[in-house]
């Protein structure tokens, strides 16, 4: 399998996907709502990163470009966003990931990002996933939530094709029914055939779209999902996470509180280091 790995600005450190002895994560809050949220939220990452055997890449989106609603809350500007998420980078010596949207945010978003993510919904779009590819930048695809495991080598193969070959594919769940998402497991195994890293996403995996105006979820299944997913054996780990998820800005329902992310990394450690064969 092909591994992926992203350097820390100073290139001190690395978050390497792919079966090494240390777990790598990619955890921050859903979108960027001020600079006091990412900094609490850094500041924890790095503490742990300083304890357990664990590499992080910072997460969070300059905009949010999908809401159930056109009221909803998407961002503090994309220029500002980046700005901050920068400062993040430097001053706490972490990569960083974001999402992109469109062909034009792909250049801006490259100049910051160590990780462009093509969110679920724009897994199929052949243009974005070219253009993250030639930015050489790691671009991690979200699997979308109407496709099967298996069509996912035809994103990655869009990526490969610009001869970047640094993909990380990542599994959020699938529609089930209306307004519910489920997490079929067998997809983690299915996609490690292609070669590519597979993250879970525990945080996106709970949520249950377009509830009342808004997109609500359920954290309580985050734990019990991330532990499954890492018997199954997987290559890292995404996950929101907020000091407050009650006062977030989007996807309140189903951030991680950030006081509850130790116990559950060391929980998900625990697991990891007790798997004897990997996944074939």
């Amino acid at each position: 399998m092909n591994s992926v790995s992203v350097a820390s600005p100073s290139g001190s450190r690395s978050a390497s996907f792919g079966r090494n002895d240390r777990l790598a994560v990619i955890a921050g809050p859903c979108v960027i709502e001020n600079e006091r949220i990412l900094r609490t939220v850094a500041e924890k990452l790095v503490h742990l990163q300083s304890k357990l055997p664990i590499d992080f890449v910072f997460k969070s989106s300059y905009t949010k470009a999908n809401r159930t609603s056109g009221a909803s809350f998407t961002g503090i500007g994309i220029h500002a966003a980046l700005s901050l998420l920068s400062t993040i980078r430097q001053d706490y010596d972490l990569p960083v990931l974001s999402d992109v949207h469109t062909l034009e945010e792909v250049e801006i978003a490259a100049e910051v990002c160590d990780v462009l993510q093509i969110p679920a919904f724009l897994s199929r779009q052949t243009e974005l996933l070219q253009a993250a590819g030639n930015t050489k930048r790691a671009v991690q695809i979200k699997k979308g939530q109407f496709m099967a495991p298996g069509d996912m080598r035809f994103a990655k193969a869009k990526v490969e094709a610009t001869g970047n070959n640094r993909v990380l594919l990542c599994e959020r769940g699938t529609f089930f029914g209306y307004g519910d998402l489920v997490v079929d497991f067998r997809s983690l195994v299915t996609m490690h055939e292609f070669g590519a890293p597979v993250i879970y996403d525990a945080t996106h995996s709970v949520q249950r779209p377009s509830q009342n105006g808004e997109s609500s979820g359920n954290r309580a299944f985050i734990a019990p999902l991330a532990r499954a997913a890492m018997a199954i054996g997987i290559d890292g780990l995404f996950l929101e996470t907020h000091p407050n998820p009650q006062e977030a800005k989007s996807d309140k329902d189903s951030q991680l509180p950030l006081a509850d992310l130790e116990a559950l990394l060391e929980n998900l450690l625990r697991i990891r280091d007790a798997l004897t064969v990997e996944v074939k």
